[in-house]
C-alpha cells in the first residue's frame, strides 16, 4: 500500500517532534514514525539541561561560542557554532510556547546551572529530568495537533532514491534524491511505501552498538545506516562520548548512571584488587575530566582483563550519602549493594555520538529532499567532542531551520508515481532469531573490545575482519528473510559499527573522543575562535 505525505519525520525525540511542530499546518500533512512509542526516544533520559545565554549581565554569545570550541578540540565548525549558539534564546522560547517548564528562581528568572565546560551558569533545567518533560510537553502538543499523523510501532527499512527506481546509484552520483521511505508496521508484518515531498531523518543515536551504554535499546544508528546506504555522506563518527561511571549490572540495558557528582563528593575510584590508580593517569585523580576518567578506566580493565572497577563511598558519612544521592542508593540496594558500605561496580559506558549523517547549515543531507536532525546528524556543532547540554539545543536549532529551508523547497516538488513496492517474498528460518540474537552479542563485543573508548590500529583492523564477516553473513539472511524490526536493527547495528570503525582508522591522530595508542601525543591546538 502506498501512503503520500508533505512531510515524513522518521523519529520521534526532540528534534522529530520539534520538526514536525513547525511545519504542521491546515493543507499540510505530516507522519511521525517512531519505532516503539512516542515517550521511548532518548530525549526523555537526558538529565542535564539546555545550554543558551539567557542572563546577559553575566553572560554573552561568545563565551558560550568558545566554551564549545575548545570542548570540541578545535574540530567544531564555528558557523555552525555561532549558528546554535546565537539562535537558542529564540528556541527557548519556543519550547516555553509548547508547554516546557524549565525551573525558575523566586524571582521569575530561569535558575541556571553551570556544567563542565562552560565558563558561566546558562543551562536551563527542570530538576534533574529535564529531558523526560521536554519530551512529554512535546508529546501534549504533537497529540493535540491535527495535522500530525502519529505512527507508533512503525519502523523505516529504507529510504527511497533513484536506485529503487532502477537506476545506479553511486557515492560519486549528482543529486540523489530522496521520495520517502518503506516503512515495516511492527505489528502486522507489513511493510508498505511512504512517499514525501521532504523526509527527515531523526532517529538518534547508536548507543545500542555497545553492550554497555545509557541510551535506550531503540538507539541501533538506523538514520544513520539508512542514509550510508543511500551513498549519502557520514562525518565524525569515530567521536563516540563515553560516561566513565555507569552501574555495571550484566544484563542491565540501558546502563544507570552513576553521576559524576559523586566524585565530587569524595567516591574514589578502585580495581577489582581494591587498589586506587588514578595518580597513574592524572594529578587530579578520580577528579579528572570525564574522557580522561574513563580512558584509565578502559586502561585498567584491559591490563587484568576485567569487565568493570569499582567507585568507592564507603568512607563518608552514610547518612549524608544517602541524603545526596537517594536515587544510586536505592537503586543499588535493589541490586544487593549498599553504597555505604560496598563499592560499586562501574564501567565506561557508551553515551553520546559526535557524528552522524553530515548536513549543512539548513540541516540538509547530501541526499536532496532528506534532511536530518538531533543526534543522527552532523552538524559540525560538537567537533571531537560535545560540550555539555548542547545537544538539546542543536536539536531544536536545527529543526527550525530545516522546518523554514523545506517548507520553501516542497512547493518545487511532487510526488513520484512510479515507485515500486516493497519486495516482501522472502520466508522465516526457524534459526533466524537465535541467528540474530547471537550476531547483536558478537557486534557489541566486537565494538566494545576493539573500537572502545582506547583504539590502535591492531585493534581496528581486527574489527574490520570480524565486522565483515557478520556483514556478509547478515546481508545473505536478510535478502531470503521477510523483514523484521530485529533482522533490520542488525543491519543498521553492523553498518554503524563498520563506520564508526573505518572513520577511527582514518584518523591519524588522538583528538577529541578518539584516542589510539598508535598516535598518543596530539600536538595542541589553541587556534582562535573566528567570528
Amino acid at each position: 500500500m502506498t501512503h503520500r505525505f508533505d512531510y515524513i519525520v522518521i523519529g520521534a525525540g526532540i528534534a522529530g517532534m520539534s520538526f514536525a511542530l513547525k511545519v504542521a499546518r491546515p493543507g499540510v500533512t505530516v507522519a511521525l514514525i517512531c519505532k516503539a512509542g512516542l515517550d521511548e526516544a532518548n530525549t526523555a533520559l537526558a538529565q542535564g539541561g539546555v545550554a543558551s545565554v539567557t542572563n546577559l549581565e553575566l553572560d554573552d554569545f561568545d563565551k558560550h561560542i568558545n566554551d564549545t570550541m575548545i570542548a570540541g578540540d578545535w574540530l567544531s565548525d564555528p558557523e555552525a557554532v555561532r549558528k546554535v549558539v546565537t539562535e537558542a534564546p529564540a528556541q527557548i522560547r519556543e519550547l516555553l510556547g509548547w508547554g516546557v517548564s524549565f525551573d525558575r528562581t523566586p524571582d521569575g528568572s530561569f535558575d541556571l546551572h553551570r556544567e563542565g565546560g562552560h565558563s558561566e551558569f546558562r543551562i536551563l533545567h527542570h530538576a534533574d529530568n529535564t529531558g523526560y518533560e521536554i519530551q512529554q510537553s512535546l508529546i501534549r502538543a504533537v497529540r493535540a495537533n491535527p495535522h500530525i499523523t502519529v505512527l507508533d510501532h512503525h519502523f523505516a527499512i529504507e529510504i527511497i532514491t533513484q536506485h529503487h527506481l532502477g537506476k545506479i546509484v553511486t557515492r560519486r552520483t549528482p543529486d540523489i534524491t530522496c521520495y520517502g521511505a518503506y516503512v515495516l508496521d511492527t505489528l502486522t508484518g507489513r511493510v508498505d511505501t511512504y512517499l514525501a515531498k521532504a523526509t527527515v531523518m531523526a532517529t538518534g543515536g547508536c548507543g545500542a552498538v555497545y553492550l554497555t551504554t545509557t541510551n535506550p535499546l531503540v538507539a541501533t544508528g538506523d538514520g544513520i545506516a539508512m542514509v550510508y546506504r543511500a551513498k549519502g555522506t557520514v562525518a565524525d563518527m569515530e567521536f563516540i562520548q563515553f560516561h566513565p561511571t555507569a552501574l555495571f549490572h550484566p544484563g542491565d540495558r540501558p546502563s544507570f548512571l552513576i553521576t559524576e557528582a559523586m566524585r565530587g563528593y569524595g567516591a574514589v575510584l578502585r580495581n577489582l584488587r581494591g587498589e586506587e590508580f588514578m595518580h597513574k593517569y592524572d594529578p587530579r585523580l578520580s577528579l579528572a575530566p570525564r574522557d580522561i576518567v574513563a580512558r584509565a578506566i578502559d586502561s585498567e580493565m584491559k591490563q587484568y582483563g576485567d569487565d568493570h572497577v569499582y567507585l568507592d563511598v564507603t568512607h563518608k558519612d552514610p547518612e549524608e550519602t544517602r541524603r545526596h544521592f537517594p536515587n544510586i542508593y536505592r537503586k543499588c540496594l535493589e541490586l544487593g549493594i549498599d553504597i555505604t558500605r560496598d563499592y560499586i561496580p562501574v564501567a565506561p559506558a557508551a553515551h553520546y555520538l559526535c557524528g552522524g549523517i553530515k548536513v549543512d547549515t539548513n540541516a540538509e543531507s547530501s541526499i536532496r529532499r532528506l534532511y536530518a536532525v538531533g543526534e543522527c546528524s552532523c552538524t559540525g556543532l560538537h567537533g571531537g567532542n560535545r560540550l555539555a547540554s548542547n545537544s538539546l539545543i542543536e536539536a531544536v536549532v536545527y529543526a527550525d531551520a530545516a522546518a523554514r529551508h523545506a517548507s520553501e523547497a516542497i512547493t518545487r516538488y511532487d510526488w513520484r508515481d512510479d515507485v515500486p513496492e516493497w519486495n516482501d517474498e522472502g520466508t522465516r528460518h526457524p534459526e533466524e532469531m537465535v541467528l540474530i540474537t547471537q550476531s547483536i552479542k558478537e557486534v557489541n563485543q566486537i565494538m566494545g573490545t576493539y573500537v572502545g573508548i582506547v583504539r590502535s590500529n591492531l585493534r581496528l583492523d581486527r574489527a574490520w575482519n570480524r565486522l565483515d564477516i557478520l556483514y556478509e553473513e547478515t546481508e545473505r539472511l536478510f535478502k531470503c528473510s521477510k523483514a523484521s524490526r530485529e533482522i533490520c536493527e542488525l543491519r543498521n547495528i553492523i553498518n554503524v559499527g563498520y563506520l564508526i570503525m573505518r572513520q577511527a582508522k582514518e584518523r591519524k591522530e588522538s583528538r577529541g573522543l578518539h584516542y589510539t595508542i598508535d598516535y598518543p601525543h596530539p600536538e595542541p591546538v589553541d587556534a582562535p575562535v573566528k567570528s
